[in-house]
């Protein structure tokens, strides 16, 4: 943001700031200066934490991402959505079967294990799949009945994202690759992308960046 508002700044007005941040500088190193002089000694500057200059993105603190963890949390939220879409026929209508303890412990099974060959990873891959594939039929057919309006924004705008989620997944799982375009790598940040930056001790690093494709942040 501050790049695009750079650019509607012309030079004239750039250097005014510039130097009123440069006055204000100086001055405020005449003031130290001159305490030094009467003190002795200089006082802490207070400063505290990490300043980080990056024009292509902003680090992000999420849990390092998974295709398991991530359609297993889409999962848990899709079970919720369906729980609150049938509030309004509950004792009228019998609830949809979602087997949630059964799909807990197939993606438990898969998660606590330390080590999962290629062919294990896509096997479990696939089951949750086609768990959350089901969850988003079942919210479909209540939504015919129950109004998606009953939803709170946050629980509207993550039911879009985990639908996103399902056909990016679904995407590389039939086609066999592990990169898609605007993937989501976060369901309650999915302005979040994967961002490669070559280091050696983080090749990889997650972060939003300044433009981004389908879902933006909002305040």
């Amino acid at each position: 943001m501050i790049v695009y508002f750079r650019k509607r700044l012309n030079l004239k007005v750039l250097s005014e700031i510039n130097e009123l941040i440069h006055g204000k500088y100086r001055k405020k190193n005449r003031n130290s200066e001159d305490n030094e002089d009467q003190d002795g000694s200089a006082g802490g500057s207070g400063n505290q934490g990490k300043l980080i200059v990056n024009a292509s993105c902003a680090p992000a603190e999420i849990r390092y991402p998974t295709d398991l963890s991530l359609l297993n949390e889409a999962r848990e939220k899709s079970e919720y959505i369906i729980d609150r879409l049938h509030e309004p026929v509950k004792g009228k209508e019998k609830k949809v079967r979602t087997y949630r303890k059964k799909v807990r412990r197939d993606y438990l099974k898969a998660a606590k294990r330390s080590k999962l060959s290629a062919k294990e990873l896509r096997k479990a891959i696939g089951k949750q799949l086609r768990y959350l594939n089901r969850d988003l039929k079942h919210i479909h057919g209540l939504a015919d009945r129950s109004s998606l309006e009953r939803l709170k924004r946050k629980e509207y705008l993550d039911l879009l994202v985990i639908s996103e989620v399902y056909r990016q997944q679904n995407q590389m799982f039939e086609q066999g690759v592990r990169r898609i375009e605007g993937r989501i790598v976060s369901i309650s940040q999915p302005y979040i992308r994967p961002i490669v930056r070559g280091e050696a001790s983080a090749p990889v690093e997650f972060g939003e960046l300044q433009r981004i494709w389908g879902f933006h942040r909002t305040n």
